[in-house]
């Protein structure tokens, strides 16, 4: 009986040893963890239950709380220890600076392995992510910006156009505008999926964005390697990675298919992922998830930050009115106005300025993914073993500045306006930034100064300004959008019909009533 007592113990020991996170483990040298404070957390679990909780809080009062441990603080999350950075500064100085050796991720089962097949670049660790990288750079080249240059200042004039016919559907308007860019530059050809295709594709964002972290097994990446038969939490996950793979198929085959006959027009797919001279070594199904996720990436992002600057402009319309009478100044008035181009943003400091406060004021992403260190690393009196994962809080870093609660574009008047990435981490940082982030300034200022220019929006019932952005299937919040005068109306009609897209915007307004 003593026997099987201290046997079950030991087992006991063993397994809590076994799980035990990175910050409590010797580093391979021996030497122990020496980590910034942070709140105790419980046994084995450590602070997976208040990282669950401040995911879902639109206060984020958890995240901002974590400032009071410092500009770093420690949480250790089942055998997992991220370190959140809590300042500018020491983003700068462990994203940034140290990039070389904090450009991994931790291993996620669910999420990155069954859910998405190990396809997504988001969250792979460095070895699977470099490939990927290198292909993914061609969509930052001068020449590249140019031509889709034209392709955004099409669509936005067709998002304009479906303004003027269905002003109530805005939100989706911002959808449409923002996919049919990114899967023009993608796929090649305009949009022409039904309704119900970009609520499927919207939808499976919202499910993989769900999924990260949701499982234990992401923070136990251990258990994965359990046998097969023991693996009891995998059936349903790998239905949602059958149906997110089947969906992707029926994007990315017909494309494939004109590829292969020589029929497809420009595209990354075409011209990188598909083409001998690039030589990308992954898979076919490794080109399908690269080339959907960019469409995932650069369709739900833009979207989501027009539909915070809508809520901007009811928030704070004095700010609204500043970015207008600068446009109007550019750009001229009512019968001698015209829209605004990407030639402009150099003259366009405000809207610039904008465009950086609304990923500040309301972050899209509260927390980025963990960038793991590679090796050990010492920093200000604090040793890091290889492993430790460094988090952004954006929420914390957004809000080191004078009144944060405010939207205040006046705030990033500072010369830098126009680098959307300086003194702003909502793109990521080091190696890991996002590739398209100046795809992005371009979609958001684009938009941001034609909306500012021709559309009034008004509350039209209740709302909270910290609650938005809920699936395209729904209205985010409600708002009353009006064309500002006729002559406004005129000017983007005639606009839409010299590009060719006034016919596409009244079948848009069709769909939508339908």
């Amino acid at each position: 009986m003593i026997f099987i007592i201290n046997h079950d113990f030991l087992t006991l020991v063993a397994i809590a040893e076994y799980l035990k996170p990175v910050g409590r483990r010797r580093a391979k040298n021996g030497r122990k963890p020496c980590l910034p404070p942070g709140p105790s957390g419980l046994p084995i679990l450590g602070n997976l239950l208040e990282l669950d909780h401040a995911r879902h809080d639109p206060q984020h009062k958890f995240l901002l709380d974590l400032r009071r441990y410092g500009e770093m603080a420690t949480m250790h999350l089942g055998s997992k220890t991220w370190v959140f950075l809590n300042s500018n500064r020491v983003v700068s100085e462990i994203i940034a600076k140290r990039g070389s050796v904090t450009n991994t991720r931790s291993p996620m089962p669910i999420s990155s392995g069954i859910v998405s097949r190990d396809g997504r670049s988001l969250v792979l660790p460095q070895e699977h992510w470099l490939e990927r990288r290198r292909v993914m750079h061609s969509l930052l080249s001068g020449s590249a910006l140019r031509q889709y240059g034209e392709w955004q200042e099409l669509e936005s004039t067709q998002m304009m156009a479906e303004y003027v016919f269905k002003p109530g559907q805005w939100y989706r308007h911002h959808y449409r505008y923002a996919n049919s860019v990114i899967h023009r530059i993608v796929l090649g050809e305009r949009l022409v999926k039904s309704t119900r295709e970009l609520e499927e594709l919207q939808n499976i964002v919202t499910i993989f964005v769900g999924s990260i972290g949701s499982s234990v097994i992401d923070w136990f990446p251990d258990l994965a390697k359990l046998p097969r038969f023991l693996q009891f939490w995998r059936r349903p996950w790998a239905a949602l990675g059958e149906w997110n793979y089947n969906v992707y198929r029926s994007w990315w085959l017909p494309v494939k298919k004109k590829v292969e006959e020589g029929t497809a027009p420009p595209s990354f797919a075409r011209d990188v992922l598909l083409h001998e001279d690039t030589k990308f070594v992954g898979s076919d199904q490794d080109a399908m998830y690269l080339a959907m996720q960019i469409i995932e990436a650069g369709s739900d992002t833009t979207r989501e930050a027009l539909n915070i600057m809508v809520m901007a402009a009811l928030e704070y319309p004095e700010a609204f009115s500043k970015a207008r009478a600068e446009v109007d100044r550019v750009c001229g008035v009512a019968e001698n106005a015209r829209l605004p181009v990407l030639s402009d943003m150099d003259n366009l400091g405000y809207i610039c300025a904008m465009s950086k406060e609304i990923l500040r004021w309301r972050p899209i992403f509260v927390v980025t993914p963990d960038h793991t260190s590679t090796r050990d690393i010492e920093f200000e009196g604090y040793y890091f073993p290889a492993g430790t994962g460094f988090v952004i809080n954006e929420i914390a870093v957004g809000q080191e500045c004078e009144h944060p609660e405010m939207f205040y574009p006046e705030r990033w008047l500072d010369g830098h306006e126009t680098d959307i990435v300086k003194g702003l981490w909502q793109f990521g940082g080091g190696r890991r930034i996002c590739v398209g982030y100046r795809l992005a300034q371009r979609s958001l200022f684009l938009n941001i100064a034609r909306l500012v220019q021709c559309v009034d929006f008004k509350p039209n019932g209740p709302y909270n300004s910290k609650i938005l952005n809920l699936e395209s299937t729904n209205e985010p919040f409600p708002v009353k959008a009006s064309i500002r005068s006729k002559a406004y109306e005129n000017l983007i009609l005639t606009e839409a019909e010299k590009a060719g897209v006034l016919e596409d915007a009244k079948l848009k307004r069709e769909t939508l009533s339908s």
